[in-house]
């Protein structure tokens, strides 16, 4: 009987080339791109650059005996789980649900043929007070279109969570290799952040009682681990109905958490993991500065 893989991957892949460095593969069920047969590349560790070298190659062999164009990674199968390496840290430390990875990484990467596929960016404000002119014209076509804004209910979190995994699916499914969540596994990816959770940051946009928007935010725990004072909440998640979007409901409800994450005491905010063409990082421009920078990377294989 075959070893079952993590996360439901297709293979794994090692190397013990002066070092030690290994890789899971998916070919199955793996994101779409218009034009290629994606494999996913994910579940990397390495100890040098040739173990490294020779575990990619042996990736990339993988994939394109079963008919892949493309090996993308690190990506553990879909953008739901970890994927992207940290390509400039910058000064911060590490927040929250952030990947990290040691920062000779990238360059291994490069080393083995592979390029930039997408950028992501995290930024970060030490000021929640508005500052977009256009919001109080904003609140008024909302109201004007019957939305209302109001709090996660942590009595009914599991309806709670369906009602965020309705709006995934409706928001979400224009975004760069958007693979839809099954049910349940949506479900265990939020339920998880249950503990720590303040309503007060996870806000709902309703329309007649049915939700067309959300955002979701969470207390940065990582500054917990490091025994400093939790002075930063994460912005993790927006997402607005596509017939919603001309609103600006999504700048709407980020200008509303700010403002509860003030007066809960908060002082920072990061706007986290943001692909560098998503609406989010256009609202984003007008509190926060860019601190750190991600890359998706990727290589052909039908050449």
């Amino acid at each position: 009987m075959s070893e079952r893989l993590p996360m439901d991957a297709d293979a794994r892949v090692t190397s013990d080339r002066g070092g030690a460095a290994e890789a899971l593969l998916w070919w199955g069920r793996v994101p779409a791109l218009p034009g290629e047969r994606l494999g996913a590349v994910g579940g990397f560790s390495a100890t040098s650059p040739e173990a490294a070298a020779g575990v990619l190659a042996q990736a990339g062999a993988a994939l394109r005996e079963h008919g892949c164009t493309l090996a993308v990674g690190p990506m553990d199968g879909n953008t739901w789980r970890r994927y992207r390496l940290v390509t400039d840290a910058g000064a911060e430390p590490p927040f929250f649900l952030e990947p990290t990875n040691p920062p000779e990484w990238p360059g291994w990467w490069r080393a083995a043929g592979f390029g930039p596929l997408a950028e992501y960016c995290s930024a970060v404000t030490d000021d929640l007070e508005p500052h977009d002119p256009r919001l109080g014209e904003v609140a008024d076509r909302v109201r004007a279109e019957d939305i209302r804004l109001r709090p996660i209910d942590p009595e009914r979190f599991e309806e709670e969570l369906g009602r965020l995994f309705d709006i995934s699916l409706a928001s979400f499914q224009d975004n760069y290799l958007y693979t839809p969540l099954p049910h349940p596994e949506f479900l265990a990816y939020y339920a998880r952040l249950a503990p720590v959770i303040r309503p007060e940051l996870v806000l709902f946009a309703e329309r007649a009682g049915q939700p067309v928007g959300f955002m979701f935010a969470v207390a940065d725990q990582a500054q917990a681990q490091r025994g400093e004072p939790v002075t930063t909440v994460i912005m993790k998640t927006i997402a607005v109905r596509p017939e919603f979007r001309s609103l600006g409901l999504g700048g709407l409800m980020l200008a509303e958490v700010h403002a509860a994450a003030r007066r809960l005491g908060f002082r920072r905010a990061i706007h986290a993991l943001m692909h560098e063409t998503n609406r989010s990082r256009r609202m984003s421009q007008h509190y926060a500065r860019v601190f750190r920078r991600y890359t998706l990377f990727a290589r052909r294989l039908d050449r």
